[in-house]
């Protein structure tokens, strides 16, 4: 069986949020220093021994999260009908992310989103 490359980046970026229904403190706005976590899978190097390059995943991240930095995620078009929990903006970043890098080389495996230090969630498609 052939082996797997998974290569991964970490970010972060800072928005506020609110839980639409929520029956406690997360329905009032509030912000966090989210936590991002990108896995992107590759079964073959090339000439020098990369799957992609971190520089690749890096600059695609960082475009997506230009359009959530400082903001309140609730106003963002992609929260309009789903709370913008860490389970459905994983979910968002990992559609996002794997449209603009996946090939048939290269796909992202998972992402993961941390509220905090000790709490998060990922999201991948199997």
């Amino acid at each position: 069986m052939p082996g797997i490359f998974e290569i991964y980046v970490k970010t972060h970026f800072s928005a506020a949020h609110f839980l639409r229904g929520y029956p406690g403190d997360c329905a009032r706005i509030h912000g966090h220093n989210w936590g991002i976590e990108v896995f992107v899978k590759c079964s073959e190097l090339d000439g020098i021994g990369i799957g992609i390059d971190f520089r690749d995943i890096k600059q695609t991240v960082n475009e997506i999260l230009e359009g959530l930095d400082h903001s309140n995620l609730n106003d963002h078009p992609a929260f309009t009908d789903v709370n913008p929990t860490s389970e459905n903006l994983a979910r968002f970043l990992y559609k996002e992310i794997g449209n603009r890098l996946n090939t048939e080389k290269v796909r992202i495996s998972r992402v993961i989103v941390s509220e905090t230090p000790n709490a998060g969630a990922g999201y991948r498609e199997e």
